[in-house]
């Protein structure tokens, strides 16, 4: 029994070190990306109240632009400094200093510095759909959510589940990955139009 306890433990710490060298291997060796994405928000209760798809791309460290089609219409841009966050049914803008929106958001881990340990305790969270899972936990307290898990797969980062601190999920599908292209850096300049109501740190 004790046998099978010891290897139950080695196996599972294999797994462990195998999926957090993935992540720590996807970061450390990809500069730039671009991919298309599919979100699923739930409820509580598991009751699906949102859908959106968009597409999203990325420069590290800090520079982004994930952009969501409708019915969701909304824009996030970092450029390097601030995060900008664009609704336009709304005509709003809110930014952000870069260092509080990214300190222990998602954005971080995809599109921060190589030292994500340092605003995240990872950990393993096991095998589902045929990809190896990473769970992320915010050492800030005020994150605004509870953890995030990843899912890896051959290509890299395939899949997120985020799980805030008001109960929702909310669960993203990334396709079509691109690892390391050429990417324009006037994508990750925002100027609000005109007219727009513009909230935060100016």
């Amino acid at each position: 029994m004790r046998f099978l306890l010891l290897l139950a433990l080695l196996a599972a710490s294999g797994v462990q070190a195998a999926a957090i060298e993935r992540f720590k291997s996807f970061v450390g060796t990809t500069q730039s990306a671009r991919a298309d994405f599919e979100q699923k928000v739930f409820d509580r209760d598991r009751k699906l109240v949102q859908e959106a798809k968009g597409s999203f791309v990325l420069l590290r460290p800090g520079r982004f632009r994930w952009v969501y089609d409708k019915p969701v219409d909304q824009l996030i841009v970092g450029d390097g400094e601030r995060v900008w966050i664009y609704d336009r049914e709304l005509k709003q803008a809110t930014v952000r200093k870069l260092s509080k929106a990214l300190g222990s958001t998602p954005a971080a881990l995809l599109a921060g510095a190589s030292d994500v340990e340092s605003a995240f305790e990872l950990s393993d969270a096991g095998e589902r759909d045929g990809l190896e899972w990473l769970e992320a936990k915010p050492r800030d307290r005020e994150a605004g959510f509870e953890r995030i898990r990843m899912g890896l797969g051959s290509g890299g980062i395939e899949a997120m589940e985020l799980a805030d601190n008001f109960g929702q999920t909310t669960l993203l599908r990334f396709f079509n990955l691109v690892r390391n292209p050429k990417v324009d850096p006037a994508q990750f300049r925002f100027v609000p139009p005109k007219g727009v109501d513009v909230l935060g740190d100016q």
